[in-house]
């Protein structure tokens, strides 16, 4: 069954106006994902310092406690599993070495890379919206990872917008492209990325920032990834859940039985997706095939189920 954990992380903030918006982003992303079915220890959310606003954070964003964290995910996660990493907070980069910036030692992208070694699951998914973000690509890019950098290059390094943005996308209707009540990590970069030209372009200003997806392992971010392009197609099958997964399941023993099989239908549709390229082509259409029909006759006796209900 397809799960997802999500790991957000407030790192320093370096003056009290960037934050309140850095704990605003952190805060919203962890309503948002509360809202579409993250629950118990599924999310662990670290800040700097706790806040009034942080009343969903688990804990001190140190190196130590972002390392305690993904091992506690290692330990519960399912190869079919998705985990997720979201950073907020200020990036900095020396010219050879970028850092997320924490309270205490610092951490790069080589730390990130041996914790993320270590966990059990076939997708996972990283997205940096910090400034000089951009060398975290380089390093982390492998088969299996969706990367998302709200920069191109270590050189970025003033404050981006596009992390308040990805967040909005979570609670903007029209983020939700195909209108399917799922937000995918495509549509939330898409959403974002846009919204960031609108702001710049309002504002008469040439952009200081540009947002890069890789989730082919190439090692080369694309500022334009499309469902059928190189980059883009495994991002367009992720989303950390949906309201559907959240929303509260029928009192009726006989219907409760028949959506929790939709549900474990739909993440196996999911799943199977992310499989596309290991599996013969064959085998993979036939298998989609079978389980979209499941699917479809799931839905259709739901349907039947509550028409006989309601008569």
């Amino acid at each position: 069954m397809l799960k997802a954990f999500l790991l957000i992380v407030v790192g320093l903030s370096g003056d009290p106006e960037h934050a309140a918006l850095f704990h605003k982003w952190g805060a919203a992303l962890a309503e948002a994902s509360a809202k579409v079915g993250l629950a118990g220890d599924q999310l662990v959310y670290l800040v700097d310092q706790k806040g009034d606003a942080d009343t969903r954070a688990t804990g001190r964003s140190t190196r130590e406690e972002i390392q305690k964290a993904l091992q506690g995910f290692a330990g519960r996660a399912t190869p079919d599993d998705v985990v997720y990493v979201v950073l907020f907070g200020h990036g900095s980069f020396d010219g050879r070495n970028a850092l997320f910036n924490l309270p205490g030692p610092d951490i790069g992208p080589a730390e990130f890379n041996a914790a993320f070694a270590a966990l059990p699951v076939r997708q996972l998914v990283f997205v940096d919206t910090t400034s000089s973000s951009g060398p975290f690509l380089d390093v982390l890019s492998a088969p299996g990872r969706t990367i998302i950098t709200a920069t191109r290059s270590g050189a970025e390094q003033f404050t981006p917008l596009f992390g308040g943005r990805f967040v909005e996308a979570f609670a903007a209707a029209e983020a939700d492209a195909d209108k399917n009540q799922r937000l995918t990590m495509l549509e939330a970069f898409a959403y974002a990325k846009a919204e960031v030209a609108r702001a710049y372009e309002q504002e008469g200003l040439l952009s200081t920032e540009h947002a890069l997806l890789d989730d082919n392992g190439d090692k080369k971010g694309s500022p334009d990834p499309t469902a059928t392009g190189a980059d883009g197609r495994i991002a367009a099958a992720l989303s950390i859940g949906s309201i559907a997964d959240a929303a509260p399941l029928p009192s009726d023993p006989a219907l409760r039985t028949l959506y929790l099989a939709r549900r474990d239908m739909e993440r196996r549709v999911e799943s199977l997706r992310l499989m596309k390229d290991s599996m013969p082509a064959a085998k993979y259409t036939a298998e989609l095939e079978k389980l979209v029909t499941d699917l479809a006759l799931k839905t259709r006796e739901i349907r039947a189920v509550e028409s006989a209900s309601q008569r």
